[in-house]
């Protein structure tokens, strides 16, 4: 209801969206049919572009933060990360502060990452992980079979950081 009135409503000019296909697609149907300018980016992977002069602290501090806020899980969670010049000059820092990062319960006063939605995610992401792999990814840090104490059974993937992905692999799109 939410949503369709916002997509009526005649005071609202435009409307942007970031999100799944499906909600993506009603809210462009519905918002362009009452004449608004819509934005709707569905199921898109967002991308840095690493430039060899970017500022390295601060560089690597935003990758972190970006990619694995949430679990990332979040719909503006950073999921690809393209270094002008090549990757391997940053990929020890990035898998250092990576692997500092503490995964624990959602609910834990020092938790950077927490449990992926569901088992059936856990499941997807451990799948694309290998996939990546499979096809000549090479896994820099691999979280699949991070135990966290007390939640054995939890739904949790660790950081994990691929590299030499190409556009065509699974695990890209």
């Amino acid at each position: 209801d939410v949503v369709n009135n916002i997509c009526d409503d005649e005071d609202i000019k435009a409307v942007s969206f970031v999100g799944s296909n499906i909600a993506g697609m009603h809210i462009y149907s519905r918002a362009s049919a009452k004449g608004k300018r819509v934005q709707s980016n569905m199921g898109a992977k967002n991308h840095a572009i690493i430039l060899p002069d970017a500022d390295r602290d601060a560089t690597l501090n935003a990758l972190i933060a970006a990619g694995f806020g949430a679990a990332g899980q979040r719909c503006m969670a950073l999921s690809t990360a393209v270094f002008v010049g090549g990757s391997e000059p940053w990929e020890d820092e990035l898998v250092k502060r990576a692997s500092s990062l503490v995964v624990n319960s959602g609910m834990a006063s020092d938790a950077d990452l927490g449990p992926v939605i569901s088992k059936q995610a856990k499941e997807r992401i451990c799948k694309l992980i290998q996939s990546g792999a499979d096809n000549g990814a090479r896994v820099l840090l691999d979280g699949r079979d991070i135990v966290v104490p007390n939640f054995e059974n939890g739904n949790f993937v660790g950081p994990t950081l691929l590299a030499d992905v190409k556009s065509e692999m699974e695990c890209y799109k």
